[in-house]
């Protein structure tokens, strides 16, 4: 996945249809839209009118060396290696929460610590999202029913600026691979050695 700073308005209809496509409980976001300015939310940073503020949409980086992978200890983290997306099975996840101590990625996975509960009382979203489980860890799953269709992530659809591009890296191709090779660009913590999948355009 690629993100353009440069398009993004931090208009948070990423972060919205994530939600909603997912069926993510309350209190639970996969996809958040972070601001870089201020010391509180949405708010810019110097004096008027001396002001500047960056928009930066995190989730998982699905990472191609992933740390929550090696850490877990019954392979409810693990990389599919088609798609290269780094999924969760629910069903095996213990609680342990391994993957997300293990993660340098702060905030991109959530845990359930009580049965998940929803704004209207009732499940919604895509029927083919897995059901949520308490005491289980979960996280962006680059929308893989959708994968699984042949479509892409909701949040790249829904993008009104057109910020957020999907692809096959490995097809020199293609629109990401393009992308990458013509704009400046940077990846979250690389230093740690993650080799996320996400790039941002700066």
């Amino acid at each position: 996945m690629i993100v353009d700073t440069k398009r993004c308005v931090g208009c948070s209809t990423c972060a919205m249809m994530c939600k909603s496509e997912n069926n993510e409980p309350e209190g639970i976001w996969w996809n958040r839209v972070l601001t870089i300015g201020g010391e509180h939310l949405t708010t810019p940073s110097g004096t008027y009118p001396n002001l500047t503020m960056e928009n930066l949409t995190v989730s998982c980086q699905h990472c191609n060396n992933p740390a929550c992978v090696k850490v877990c200890p019954v392979g409810a983290t693990y990389k599919d290696e088609e798609t290269g997306v780094v999924r969760q099975d629910y069903d095996k996840c213990i609680g342990c929460r391994m993957c997300m101590s293990a993660c340098p990625y702060t905030g991109v996975r959530s845990f359930n610590w009580e049965e998940p509960k929803y704004p209207i009382g009732i499940d919604t979203g895509d029927a083919d999202v897995p059901k949520h489980q308490k005491h289980v860890v979960e996280k962006c799953t680059m929308c893989w029913h959708r994968l699984a269709k042949g479509l892409q992530p909701a949040c790249i659809e829904v993008c009104p600026g057109r910020a957020r591009h999907f692809g096959d890296f490995n097809d020199p191709d293609s629109e990401v691979s393009r992308l990458i090779r013509e704009r400046e660009h940077m990846q979250l913590l690389p230093e740690m050695g993650t080799n996320p999948s996400v790039y941002y355009l700066v």
